[in-house]
């Protein structure tokens, strides 16, 4: 290994990322024959091959895992040492890697807006997915921070709560519950029901208290994200429960219905996993999230009709 060096170390892990030759060598603006043979001179000074292929399909060898790990730990410490560089210096430049759960998309990206103009020299890699594949990611070190709607049971982690995420029962406008007060969980039982996708930390939520007041619904269709439930609703297809925060730019299309036991409290957090030394870059952010929520909730009180727009 005394001859491998870091230009074919990054030749290597983008070729084990990607599981493609040809995907690192678009990546890194080489052609594939350079990629070729870079992985070739790192094979040898390494003694034993780190690719093997199956048909058409490229898979990592024991000793290929065990570089793209190492691979990993090494280019995550050089970015620490780069950013600890940079704030000695007096500035405050690197990557935020963010992974967030999918209602977050609804007001994160607005907060990115306002940290990226303090800090212009920071880069956001921003990850959307669910719980369970938030979890994954949480437990393979893949990213700087995690904003979830509940604490991992499994994981030891760091977190702190930062904003309200409460959910509600929607509907069409022209819904005939709609105007209706104090409508009994029950009455939910005869409505066509959207769910979220298993997974779902959303679902999860909703599943829980319809389990704890014996209300079984008529799942009409399961949808993996809350702008294809959204589309359904306005479509007429039924109701469901989603976040308050994600439909708050189309609210004249949708109505909230008055149902008891709703809304479902929860909270979103941001967090990490215990033992995990922050960089820079992300101790910055998190710490600016966190200040930023608390403005929200001392100018606004509780949960307003539109707490996106001003938690800036």
């Amino acid at each position: 290994m005394k001859q491998a060096t870091l230009h074919q170390l990054k030749v290597f892990e983008a070729a084990a990322r990607h599981s493609s030759f040809t995907r690192a060598a678009e990546e890194l603006f080489l052609t594939q024959p350079t990629v070729s043979m870079q992985i070739k001179q790192l094979t040898k000074s390494v003694g034993l091959p780190l690719f093997e292929q199956v048909g058409k399909r490229l898979f990592l060898t024991q000793a290929g895992r065990e570089l793209f790990t190492t691979c990993r730990q090494i280019f995550e410490t050089m970015a620490k040492f780069e950013m600890t560089v940079a704030d000695l210096k007096g500035l405050k430049q690197g990557q935020l890697r963010l992974a967030v759960i999918t209602t977050a998309k609804y007001f994160i990206p607005r907060l990115l807006g306002p940290f990226c103009q303090l800090y212009p020299g920071i880069e956001i890699s921003l990850q959307v997915t669910n719980h369970e594949r938030i979890l994954e990611r949480m437990l393979n070190n893949m990213d700087d921070l995690y904003i979830l709607s509940q604490v991992p049971e499994n994981i030891d982690v760091n977190y702190e709560p930062f904003l309200d995420n409460p959910l509600v029962v929607f509907a069409p406008v022209n819904h005939p519950l709609a105007k209706q007060k104090n409508i009994p969980i029950k009455r939910l039982t005869n409505e066509p029901f959207i769910m979220r996708e298993p997974g779902s930390g959303t679902r999860r939520a909703v599943q829980k208290l319809f389990d704890q007041y014996g209300v079984k619904v008529k799942v009409k269709l399961e949808l993996g994200s809350n702008e294809a439930i959204k589309q359904a609703i306005a479509g007429g297809l039924g109701i469901s429960v989603l976040s308050r925060h994600t439909l708050m730019p189309d609210s004249s299309e949708f109505a909230i219905l008055d149902v008891e036991h709703f809304p479902i409290k929860r909270t979103w957090f941001i967090g990490y996993p215990s033992g995990k030394q922050l960089s820079i870059v992300a101790r910055t952010y998190y710490e600016y999230l966190l200040e930023s929520a608390k403005k929200f909730v001392e100018e606004n009180g509780d949960y307003g009709n539109s707490p996106v727009d001003k938690l800036e």
